[in-house]
């Protein structure tokens, strides 16, 4: 029987058959398998599979695609026992608890609670153990996570961490203090700044007799949460501290959080303090936490009176009210609010000036309201607040915007000095004795903050839209969207968070169409407020619908795509132009080329600048060439493309376009590989720069496996325009990439995306070249009829058109067809036409390619003296050419042709020849039939360990690329390795896997191709 997989998740995905690591597909069919195991048991939906492997633009293909991959799942695991089902709506996996390692952590968690109920706090400890021991890093670490898992992985990362604890806690009960502290240090390097880990730490240290390390953890928090929250610590950890002052190694409270029994007199509280060398608590509350997340506390008003500021009263308040459902964004309170607190040491320095800049909606106002209430009570001359109306038409002029606020200050309207400049002055004066705090909010740029800087002693906190740098020594924080789980608790404070937590999985998703952007998640908060009996879901589903996603997300004056738009019409022309067309190039993160083509110029780089510093493009980093890349939130990218309709907007998508495919044929003929390449005449072709283009293609590999997305994704952004030309163009050019990376998946999907493309265009040139070439990838993966179908129609096409050359492509792909199912007269009569119509046109590298066909078939019927004449001309024409691939599949070859002829080493040196080209060249598929071979050399010779390393090897690589032939030749000769070394288990898996493989391969043979050359 063979042995069941072993699944882990908790970690790295990792599947073990019999003990031995089992490689599952490529990453796609991995995400299908992580999401199954993550629920299994239940049925995940057929949709929720689509979002976790396709999140931005999912194919046409998506639901088949899934099938295939379902069905490959089974192939590699259902004859080892585990079952995945397919329901009504989705699939489901079965997989007994002991074989999941999460199923298995919360089965072991619940036997610690059982242990624990019963009063066996031994037993329960070693549950714990062991399921901790289950972990191996972070859930999924190797995969592209989704938010559709975040729920599902956040739940496991919280039992995780209430296991630790409980672990902590009752290794301490029974008294084991010092293994207790070296856990708690290992959970703390995780979660620094958790209070109660800390707290449990000094005590674990205090109680094992460590005082001055108890002190000295205590010491280190408390320098944290001053340095990095400005806070001080919590009341409980304070209780920690005191325990360890007073040397009372008791204290049970302490870890039941039970004041009662740790109250401790303010005298001596003040005493202990002192002691701990602490001045900043002598009179704390007994029993009031203050929390991490609380704001800096407040500093005294100075003692100093100043004069009222106007015959109205006191000095100025003027700050907005802050916000009561402020959610987040501790990490930039943290910041803001240590920069604009003033230094005591220096009250009469330059001022103080912050900069909080970010793309519309992102709550720069919200926050920098919140941080200026949280610092008022340190400026007694009072707060200042001034709308800029930078995103306005008209912004506010900096000369009324001095009157405002000197009027705020006690000057009349008949004393206002006439001219900006002199307002500016006496501001600064009226300023100059009394420490303000300045808030200009939105503000267009540097020269309308200028006037309204003061001169000294006073903090400026301005925040704009666009990216400020030019004022000297401010600080300069870019705000960002938040992470998913602080927009989640938006919503929840917003919408109520019971409401939220029972609804999940609709509550993520809301927030995901959100694009996590605050003011989005505000919008949607406002409007589940207003429909409290309404359940999340149908939101969901409203949003989910991304052209009119941006319909949805209005409530009452608030508007995501009227606050996009405020900054979208102050943008010069060449800008908003590119601004437009940017929205028609999807999701994916875009190099700063693009530009250039959208306007028509050679470069646009300060086009780009102005949209980056607008905060309507994100700068995504930097590719491995150098080149800049953009990405725009999918907000702002739905209102670009709303407003992308015009024919303008058409051409420079298809200008891209042309860039793309101008670029992708450069790099691809500089690989080395061979495979027949079409060319679309009619597809438009944008050449950049020549120095820009030789830069990025010099190395194409590299340039290749850098755009591989976007590539891809700009194959069905010209399907979607109808531009089947550019379509089907860019696919075909991207095959000798594909086919040298094996990426089968992408090859797949572009052509039958081109191919709707084409017949929906009546493009029969490109229907013709995107047959060929997804009948190339059937023969690869052994769907031989499949390949047959396709290779005959695209054919017939080819001729029809009166393509002599595509004909013969695709008879050479019939060739190979009958040879690999065994028909080897047709085969010959095949190969032997293409030759024919390849010398004609005078094509060399189609001839090799012939000849190399025909020795190989010759080699297969067992006829070696005429495959050596073939293979020798192949070999020739090879090197000649200048083709290192030709010559390293010829060298395959002649090396399968000298062990027929019982010739070893010259067999090993012609294979060992091959796999070095094919492993320079990059290439595993072919790199792993030269594998193959040599492990069989190897197993000849008796050299066990070198030909089970080079057999495995090969296996997992067939295996992954779905080639079943080649894998069931590798499993076989792996089966007779262990059969002659008496591991008669392990040999009876390897051949029973084998014949099930060839019976996988035989059912594909059932071709309709007579046997002739005219089939």
């Amino acid at each position: 029987m063979v042995d069941q997989p072993v699944f882990s998740v908790l970690g790295p995905l990792d599947v073990r058959i019999a003990g031995h690591p089992a490689r599952v597909g490529g990453t796609k069919p991995r995400q299908l398998l992580a999401s199954l195991l993550l629920d299994a048991g239940r049925t995940v939906g057929a949709e929720q599979l689509v979002e976790v492997l396709w999140p931005r633009r999912p194919p046409r293909s998506a639901h088949a695609n899934i099938r295939t991959y379902v069905s490959s799942l089974r192939g590699g695991l259902g004859a080892a026992g585990v079952a995945i089902l397919a329901r009504p709506h989705g699939y489901a996996i079965e997989v007994p608890v002991e074989r999941l390692d999460l199923l298995l952590f919360e089965d072991l968690l619940a036997g610690a609670r059982a242990a624990e109920d019963a009063g066996d706090a031994h037993g329960a400890l070693g549950s714990l153990r062991a399921a901790l021991a289950l972990w191996r890093g972070v859930p999924l670490a190797d995969l592209p996570g989704s938010p559709l898992w975040d729920g599902r992985l956040r739940v496991l990362a919280e039992a995780r961490l209430a296991a630790a604890e409980r672990l902590v806690d009752l290794g301490m009960a029974l008294g084991r203090y010092a293994t207790a502290a070296g856990e708690l240090r290992g959970l703390l390097a995780e979660h620094p700044f958790r209070e109660d880990l800390w707290q449990r730490l000094i005590l674990a240290l205090h109680r094992s007799g460590r005082q001055a390390e108890a002190l000295g953890a205590y010491a280190e928090i408390r320098r944290r949460l001053v340095a990095e929250l400005g806070v001080e610590p919590g009341t409980e950890l304070q209780r920690a501290h005191t325990a360890v002052l007073s040397g009372n190694p008791a204290h049970p409270a302490v870890l039941s959080g039970d004041p009662a029994h740790l109250a401790v007199p303010t005298g001596e509280l003040a005493h202990l303090a002192v002691l701990a060398g602490n001045p900043a608590h002598p009179a704390v509350p007994a029993g009031v936490p203050v929390t991490a997340m609380a704001a800096p506390t407040a500093l005294p008003p100075s003692p100093t009176a100043l004069p009222p500021s106007s015959a109205g009263g006191g000095p100025p308040r003027q700050l907005p009210a802050d916000v009561p459902d402020f959610t987040g964004r501790a990490g930039e309170v943290a910041a803001l609010t240590r920069a604009i607190t003033p230094d005591k040491g220096q009250p009469g320095g330059p001022p103080v000036v912050a900069v909080v800049s970010g793309p519309p909606g992102v709550g720069k106002s919200v926050l920098a309201v919140r941080c200026a209430h949280a610092v008022r009570d340190a400026y007694p001359g009072g707060q200042l607040y001034l709308r800029l109306g930078g995103t306005d038409r008209e912004p506010a002029d900096p000369g009324e915007l001095l009157a405002q606020a000197l009027r705020a200050l006690g000057v009349g309207d008949a004393a206002l000095p006439r001219g900006t400049d002199e307002r500016s002055a006496l501001y600064r004066s009226l300023l100059a004795g009394r420490p303000m705090l300045v808030l200009l909010d939105d503000a267009e740029g540097a020269a309308q903050v200028r006037p309204l800087l003061p001169g000294s002693g006073c903090a400026v906190l301005v925040t704009s839209r666009r990216r400020i740098a030019e004022l000297p020594g401010a600080l300069r924080l870019q705000l960002e969207v938040p992470p998913p789980e602080e927009a989640e608790e938006l919503l929840g404070r917003i919408a109520g968070a019971e409401r939220v937590a029972g609804e999940r999985e609709a509550a993520s998703a809301i927030v995901r169409h959100c694009g996590f952007l605050p003011l989005a998640v505000r919008i949607a908060g406002a409007r589940l407020a207003g429909r409290p009996g309404q359940p999340l879901d149908v939101l969901r589903r409203r949003l989910a619908d991304e052209p009119g996603r941006l319909d949805e997300l209005r409530a009452g004056d608030l508007e995501v795509r009227g606050s996009v738009e405020q900054s979208y019409r102050l943008l010069p022309d060449d800008a908003a132009r590119t601004f437009r067309a940017l929205g028609l190039l999807g999701p994916g993160p875009l190099p700063g080329w693009v530009a250039g083509a959208v306007l028509d110029r050679r470069r646009a780089d300060d086009v780009m600048d102005v949209l980056v510093d607008a905060n309507l493009v994100q700068l995504a980093g930097t590719g491995p060439l150098g080149e800049p890349r953009y990405r725009l939130h999918d907000l702002f990218r739905r209102t670009a493309e709303e407003k992308a309709a015009g024919p303008a907007e058409r051409h420079a998508l298809t200008r891209v376009l042309g860039a793309w495919t101008a670029t992708a044929e450069t790099a691809t003929a500089r690989l080395p590989t061979t495979i027949f390449g079409m060319t679309a005449k009619s597809a438009v072709r944008w050449n950049l720069p020549d120095d820009t283009a030789e830069r990025l293609t010099a190395d194409p590999l590299s340039w290749l496996d850098a755009e591989h997305d976007a590539l891809v994704g700009a194959v069905g952004l010209a399907a979607d325009a109808g531009l089947a030309g550019s379509a089907w163009g860019l696919a075909a050019a991207l095959v000798p990439y594909f086919d040298l990376r094996c990426h089968f998946d992408a090859w797949q999907r572009t052509h039958r995306t081109a191919l709707e493309a084409a017949r929906l265009a009546d493009d029969r040139q490109g229907e013709a070249a995107m047959l060929r070439g997804l009948a190339q990838v059937c023969l690869y993966q052994d769907r031989y009829s499949e390949a047959a179908g396709m290779f005959r129609r695209s054919r017939t096409i080819f001729r029809e058109l009166g393509d002599v050359r595509g004909e013969a492509i695709s008879i050479c792909g019939l060739g190979a067809v009958n040879q690999f199912c065994g028909e080897y007269v047709a085969a010959l009569g095949y190969f032997r036409r293409a030759l024919g119509m390849f010398l004609a046109m005078d094509d060399p590298g189609g001839e090799a390619y012939a000849r190399q066909a025909m020795g190989r078939v010759c080699l297969e019927s067992g006829d070696l003296e005429r495959a050596a004449s073939w293979l020798g001309d192949a070999l020739q024409l090879a090197v000649r050419l200048g083709d290192p691939h030709r010559e390293g599949a010829v060298s395959l070859q002649f090396g399968r042709l000298h062990v027929l002829s019982a010739e070893p080493d010259r067999a090993m040196r012609f294979q060992g020849q091959a796999l070095d080209i094919f492993e320079n060249l990059g290439d595993r598929h072919c790199g792993a039939y030269a594998m193959q071979g040599l492990g069989g050399l190897h197993a000849v010779r008796g050299e066990r360990a070198h030909a089970s390393d080079r057999l495995e090897r090969s296996l997992v690589i067939f295996q992954q690329l779905g080639d079943r032939s080649g894998e069931a030749a590798a499993a076989q000769t792996l089966g007779e390795l262990h059969r002659s070394a008496g591991r008669a288990g392990l040999a009876r898996d390897y051949l029973h896997r084998a014949r099930r493989l060839r019976q996988e391969v035989m059912d594909y043979t059932d071709l309709a191709a007579p046997a002739t050359a005219d089939g």
